[in-house]
């Protein structure tokens, strides 16, 4: 699977830097200036990110309104939240809306590279969790050869034959 960062950003400048510090890395980055054009995206596309990094105040867009949409749609997705206006009252919120992290400026580059793959890693956590409960779902029973068994079984407690 594709590892992809989406990052969303208004200010160029700081859009780039991820971008090539998450490169050196070795990472996929997919850079948006507007959380409408991620939500388009999420409507256009089959690719899924598997981290999205966003700005909290972007020019005429909240990037805690983003977070609460996708949540909605990719409730495991981890999302960071950076913001150069850091208060209590916006941390809350975005850990309270679903936030993996949340990064006040200025970062340390290195510091956000660290925690991007740390929410690289959980989002694979969480993919292969949901690719094991589907196995074990089918295990319970869910398969089709299951069924085939269950529906003979029905069939034969129905005669009065021995088995």
């Amino acid at each position: 699977m594709k590892k992809t960062i989406w990052i969303v950003y208004d200010d160029d400048s700081i859009r780039w830097v991820l971008e090539k510090a998450l490169a050196r890395e070795g990472l996929n980055t997919r850079s948006f200036r507007q959380p409408d054009e991620v939500l388009q995206a999420l409507d256009e596309d089959s690719e899924v990110p598997q981290v999205l990094v966003s700005d909290i105040r972007m020019n005429g867009a909240s990037g805690l309104d983003l977070l609460q949409t996708v949540k909605l749609r990719l409730p495991s997705l981890p999302v960071i939240i950076m913001t150069a206006f850091s208060d209590l009252d916006s941390a809350v919120a975005a850990f309270k809306g679903g936030a993996f992290e949340y990064l006040a400026k200025p970062f340390d580059l290195a510091k956000a590279v660290e925690l991007i793959r740390r929410a690289l890693e959980e989002s694979e956590r969480e993919t292969t969790f949901e690719q094991l409960h589907d196995v074990e779902t089918e295990i319970l029973g869910q398969a089709a050869a299951m069924q085939e068994v269950f529906r003979a079984i029905g069939r034969l407690s129905q005669s009065s034959v021995t088995v």
